[in-house]
């Protein structure tokens, strides 16, 4: 089988490392293998394109921001009681 050698923007990690450019192997036109050192990439992982990739990190990072705004407004609304009896932990 033989692959196509490519320059791959990579966003897997966009969010934690950056945007990567990497070059590497398209196989069956869904993944992307850089080298022995890095996993393949699958899917919406990687990007032919600047412009993709860019577009994609943006919406990893928008899809984030609303995460943590449910987490905040959860950990707001969260609330403590002080158990009132021991726990028997002679069972």
């Amino acid at each position: 089988m033989e692959y196509e050698k490519v320059i791959a923007w990579v966003t897997k990690y966009a969010l934690t490392e950056g945007i990567q450019l990497l070059e590497g192997n398209v196989r069956h036109e869904i993944s992307f293998w850089p080298d022995a050192i890095h996993p393949g990439f699958f899917g919406k992982d990687w990007h032919r394109t600047p412009e993709s990739a860019l577009a994609m990190a943006e919406e990893m990072r928008l899809a984030k921001i609303e995460s943590l705004k449910k987490s905040i407004k959860r950990l707001e609304a969260l609330q403590f009681s002080a158990p009132t009896a021991p726990i028997n932990c002679d069972d």
